[in-house]
């Protein structure tokens, strides 16, 4: 039986950012409605949060790169009756090499993934927040959303467009008591890397990684305080205010320095 506590959803929520952010809506009490791809790790997840916390969670196991899953998603819960009070859309995918060099439909999934998935989401779930003037949506961007980045051009490209997309609805709702926010997070010590072949690069190879849990906490407590967006980490908020000053040109450079393969000449 569903319970009468309030229903947050999140993509991507068996692992890394996702999974984090899914413990701290739990521990404030929200029912949890979790989407991935993995069946294993949706039914491993949702019994370790149900047992720490005491909630209820839905799991959905779709694949959000499929352009009919998101309308599916919503329908579903309608269907259940369930209204979701925040969205967090976190689920994304990369994928590493030379734009020439990697497969273009792998780079159609990621689009389709990281941004028609967040944009349809948002927009299904956002009508209902409105007519109840109350909600709360967090879209995980990165700082790659504001550097252009070389290995990863169409990675870099879509959290671009996650970022702006997220400020500019966020503008378009000023006079309501929806808020949007845009978490940017850096280099973190998830599963990203592995499933985008991207472990030969020096960021993996020499970066420090960041901690998962230390992201979530970040961007729930921008989320929950209704900011616009948070650069998590001093080391990233230093270089995203570098990149601000500095010509596009040299600032792609110094990105690919960072994410060119440790033994590219």
């Amino acid at each position: 039986m569903i319970n009468t506590k309030k229903f947050a959803l999140v993509t991507g929520g068996t692992s890394g950012i996702g999974l984090e952010l899914a413990k701290l809506l739990g521990a404030d009490g929200y029912n949890l409605v979790i989407i991935a791809r993995d069946k294993q790790e949706l039914d491993q997840v949702s019994s370790e949060l149900t047992t720490q916390y005491p909630i209820e969670v839905l799991t959905i196991q779709k694949d959000l790169s499929d352009n009919e899953t998101p309308r599916e998603v919503f329908e579903a819960l309608k269907a259940k009756g369930i209204t979701i009070d925040i969205l967090i859309n976190n689920a994304g995918q990369g994928v590493y090499g030379e734009f020439t060099d990697t497969d273009l439909e792998r780079e159609l999934a990621i689009i389709r993934l990281n941004i028609n998935a967040c944009i349809m989401l948002t927009k299904f779930f956002l009508k209902d927040m409105i007519a109840f003037n109350t909600g709360r949506i967090l879209n995980v961007s990165s700082i790659a959303g504001k550097v252009p980045g070389p290995y990863q051009a169409v990675y870099h490209g879509t959290k671009a467009f996650v970022h702006f997309f997220s400020e500019a609805v966020r503008n378009e709702l000023r006079k309501t008591n929806v808020t949007i926010t845009s978490l940017l997070p850096g280099a973190t010590d998830t599963d990203f890397f592995n499933k985008a072949d991207m472990e030969a690069a020096k960021i993996v190879q020499e970066g420090d990684l960041a901690n998962p849990a230390d992201v979530a906490k970040d961007g729930y407590d921008a989320m929950m305080a209704g900011k616009d967006m948070v650069v998590s980490g001093f080391k990233n908020k230093v270089q995203i205010a570098m990149s601000n000053v500095t010509p596009d040109s040299k600032a792609t450079d110094n990105m690919r320095k960072q994410q060119e393969p440790v033994n590219k000449s």
